[in-house]
């Protein structure tokens, strides 16, 4: 396993750096200047040429990344030209929001999806898989924000149990903090529960035609045991790729989610640096989101090792 995770690792470090070359330059193509923006309903040509001197942005396009490449290895990911808050400070503050959210949305999810696509599989045309398949179109059909909209309006406004809105730091009162997200961590993980339901179903009818699944049932094994032991880990393999992806996009940040519960995560930062032009933000958030990618199918590869050992070879 050794040998391949140091393969592994050396190809990251091309691929982030095209990635990072990708990111600068499609920065380059959105419309409006950020010098014309900061300078104010003024626009003092000498004050231009400063903010553009100061943010080197009157030298070319090369010359710009490699400072901007200079700072990111240093750990400096530039400063926000709209609040002058260091863009690592504001990543640092918002990304264990993001976090905690995407966290609990895919624990959510696989308890619940992974656990039905078994269910599913194992009672094949029954009422529970019959169950199981409504659930997953109904999950994949559903909207996020009139979902959103009535967990709020039953559980917050009708019931009073959970707060309809903001957000409160584990390290503050973690009760608090859970209740706050509960409800968003519900709407995205619904969806993905969904997905999750027909790979793990499709995946697991599958093996469970599999000669060894045959064999193993023809040993006299308990079928708990047929079912958890030998044919759920080898139906793991679809289950991790999709789970890791779906990672790492409710790390970029669940922009309507976070906007309807009023969460103050990477979704909102996102937004609101695209909109102010700010593109020191808008860099570095979509940086540390891509590494999070990338990193996350690292982490999917180990995990299929550990799954089926076969792979290990």
């Amino acid at each position: 396993m050794l040998p391949f995770l140091g393969r592994r690792l050396l190809q990251l470090i091309p691929t982030l750096f095209f990635v990072s070359v990708i990111i600068f330059g499609l920065q380059q193509l959105l419309p409006g200047d950020p010098a014309l923006i900061m300078a104010g309903e003024d626009r003092d040509p000498e004050v231009i040429a400063q903010i553009r001197a100061q943010y080197r942005l009157d030298q070319p396009i090369p010359v710009q990344y490699v400072y901007w490449m200079k700072g990111v290895l240093s750990g400096d990911l530039g400063e926000s030209m709209r609040i002058k808050k260091p863009v690592l400070d504001l990543v640092l503050e918002k990304l264990p929001v993001t976090a905690q959210l995407a966290g609990m949305a895919i624990l959510i999810a696989l308890v619940i999806g992974v656990g039905a696509g078994i269910v599913s599989a194992v009672y094949k045309d029954t009422w529970l898989d019959y169950g199981a398949n409504i659930f997953a179109l109904w999950g994949i059909s559903t909207p996020n924000f009139w979902l959103g909209i009535l967990l709020i309006f039953l559980f917050s406004v009708q019931l009073g149990w959970l707060p309809a809105s903001g957000y409160v730091r584990p390290s503050e009162d973690l009760r608090a903090s859970l209740a706050s997200t509960i409800m968003p961590a519900f709407v995205l993980g619904n969806a993905i529960a969904a997905v999750l339901m027909r790979h793990t179903r499709g995946a697991m009818l599958q093996v469970l035609s599999s000669d060894y699944v045959r064999t193993a049932r023809a040993k006299g094994l308990l079928e708990r045991s047929v079912v958890l032991k030998h044919a759920m880990r080898n139906a793991l393999t679809p289950v991790i790729t999709l789970g890791a992806l779906e990672l790492g996009t409710l790390l970029s940040g669940a922009v309507l989610t976070e906007q309807i519960f009023t969460v103050p995560g990477f979704g909102k930062l996102i937004v609101d640096a695209v909109f102010n032009r700010d593109y020191a933000v808008v860099q570095g958030v979509v940086l540390v989101t891509a590494t999070a990618y990338i990193t996350l199918n690292l982490l999917a590869d180990i995990a299929y090792m550990l799954a089926n050992p076969r792979l290990r070879s």
